[in-house]
């Protein structure tokens, strides 16, 4: 039997492996990681809670994997290469693979913010950040390395 969750009492995770100055500008979220919790592996399902003034992740795009957001409370700015629309509870917006057009979630009010992210886990996904001299890169022993694009670690 598939045990149901409570994620009131979940501890989430506010920390930002972001290296500065990007760390700085992202601002305090709480992430709550869901999908784990079931053992699901083939997507992703993450809670949010932002802030006001701080942003779901520096604006990027994916090359294999797909995401979706969902908003639950609060009101939210969504950035994309098209400009910026106002989301709200009950509103949603998805984000196919491959499509370069990045996006991210900026909290402008005075109040938190919570949304749930959905993405797949696709093998060889790359990120791309279009406004930022930034990448991740995975290194030999298969840990995740913050560099600029040149490939220079930070």
């Amino acid at each position: 039997m598939t045990k149901v969750k409570d994620t009131l009492s979940l501890k989430g995770d506010t920390s930002n492996p972001f290296p500065e100055p990007f760390k700085s500008l992202l601002g305090q979220a709480e992430c709550k990681g869901l999908g784990g919790l079931f053992g699901l592996t083939q997507f992703g399902v993450n809670l949010e809670v932002l802030e006001p003034d701080a942003q779901s992740a520096l604006r990027h795009w994916h090359t294999k994997s797909d995401e979706f957001v969902y908003v639950l409370s609060g009101e939210l700015c969504l950035v994309t290469d098209d400009g910026e629309q106002t989301m709200r509870a009950g509103m949603c917006a998805g984000f196919p693979a491959g499509i370069e057009n990045g996006h991210h979630l900026i909290n402008r009010s005075s109040d938190q913010a919570t949304f749930i992210v959905i993405g797949s886990r696709e093998l060889g996904d790359e990120v791309h950040y279009p406004d930022d001299d930034f990448k991740w890169v995975v290194n030999s022993s298969g840990k995740w390395i913050a560099c600029k694009k040149d490939g220079t670690p930070y």
